[in-house]
């Protein structure tokens, strides 16, 4: 019965993938799965409702971290934080330089606000854009910007990701940072090394970009605007909590949109609810966005997901799968058997939350450790999802740019920091 549950579980998911139907709807026929296997188990419906309570509670935090994201991003956005960040970079690229350049710069605003989404949408764009005039392959252009945006996935202070692990790990936040910082050197200054040479093989010719006319006629610009972004940077380092750094930082951006630009203060509330529109028809594409609204999405398929958490714990429904997992790190290694694990879980739940709740509960018997898991799990799930072309970790950041999927190919980071951010003792 349990392999027949998951079973239907996976074909639901790939019904919704290929009916064009959102991924909260595969999610929440899983949960009904779950909640009618847990039924037959013999749980009654107090303790199913109980059990999806205390999953949802375990990712509070990230839920509130959610909101705070939507409003920092639409006020980062309005205050004209991320349009100076962006007209910097401008000055900076060069086409021998660029695809070290996408990269690193999408690595960067990543590290700030914590979210792949909002840097493709932002960065992501802006550097597509560049490429294309200098004629650079969208192939390559892609794989460089998809690889930066989940640098900072993986150890930003303002990573629901890294906050979704830490949880379903109970491990601290702030210790497991600068672990993922530590891990994170060798793939990150290989990639950028890859990077730095193919540049010189790309053929590109055309002249860069000038963003920061382009923003000009929209922004005051200003190193003031650095503010917000600053404080994001200062505030984890003084191991300051990750909901007062935003919060510090959201007011900062606030108090510039007033200050700054001008904005008539009645008009941030709603902004902050609904998301930033540039009434500049040039680069509403690359600015409009944020809100509240745009955290409804993710924040239901991190609570959907991390529902089904104690009800898969409190069931058998993963044993004869968690069996051969075990038979698999018997026969090969644990390092193997948790890659494998993580590919199988991203190429079916199509997204990272869900897939680490999986990875975790498939492979703490081998990997007991709780610190060794978040590792693991950091190094192989949050990235390996977004290598796979039909999860949201994917190809999202590829349809905002309109890249290719080839671009996977060149996505050089989230093949290297599997293989090589690696810590699991034996």
């Amino acid at each position: 019965m349990a392999l027949l549950t998951l079973t239907l579980f996976i074909a639901g998911l790939i019904f919704c993938l290929s009916a064009g139907l959102p991924l909260i709807a595969a999610l929440l026929f899983g949960y009904a799965l779950f909640f009618l296997y847990g039924r037959r188990y013999g749980l009654s419906v107090r303790e199913l409702l109980q059990l999806t309570k205390d999953g949802i509670l375990s990712v509070r935090t990230v839920l509130i971290v959610f909101v705070l994201i939507g409003m920092l991003t639409a006020s980062w956005r309005a205050s004209g934080t991320i349009p100076y960040i962006v007209s910097l970079a401008g000055v900076v690229i060069r086409p021998e330089i660029f695809p070290l350049a996408a990269f690193l710069l999408n690595a960067g605003l990543s590290l700030l606000i914590g979210t792949s989404f909002g840097t493709v949408a932002t960065m992501g764009v802006i550097c597509m854009s560049m490429g294309n005039v200098m004629g650079i392959s969208p192939v390559i252009t892609g794989g460089a910007v998809l690889s930066g945006i989940y640098v900072g996935d993986r150890c930003s202070p303002l990573s629901t990701s890294a906050l979704v692990v830490a949880s379903i790990t109970k491990t601290e936040f702030y210790d497991n940072l600068r672990i993922m910082a530590k891990t994170a050197v060798l793939p990150f200054c290989l990639t950028a090394f890859i990077y730095g040479v193919l540049g010189f093989f790309t053929g590109a010719s055309g002249a860069p970009a000038d963003t920061a006319s382009l923003f000009r006629n929209s922004y005051t610009l200003t190193p003031i605007l650095l503010l917000p972004a600053a404080a994001v940077i200062i505030m984890p380092l003084l191991r300051i909590d990750v909901r007062l750094t935003m919060e510090t930082s959201l007011i900062l951006a606030l108090l510039l949109c007033i200050i700054i630009q001008h904005m008539d203060p009645l008009t941030l509330l709603p902004m902050l609810l609904t998301g930033y529109e540039s009434p500049d028809p040039a680069i509403a594409r690359m600015m409009n966005g944020g809100g509240i609204t745009s955290m409804i999405l993710p924040g239901f398929t991190v609570a959907i997901s991390c529902s089904y958490a104690e009800i898969l714990q409190k069931t058998d429904l993963l044993e004869q799968v968690r069996a051969a997992v075990a038979r698999l790190a018997a026969i090969a290694s644990r390092r193997l058997s948790l890659i494998t694990v993580a590919s199988c879980t991203a190429m079916v739940t199509c997204n990272q939350t869900l897939s680490s709740i999986l990875t975790q509960q498939l492979c703490h018997e081998i990997i007991p450790d709780n610190r060794q898991m978040m590792i693991g799990i950091e190094n192989t799930t949050i990235v390996i999802a977004a290598l796979i072309p039909w999860s949201i970790a994917c190809s999202v950041p590829l349809a905002t740019i309109e890249a290719p999927s080839t671009a996977i190919l060149c996505a050089c980071y989230l093949y290297l920091q599997p293989l090589l951010g690696w810590k699991l003792k034996k």
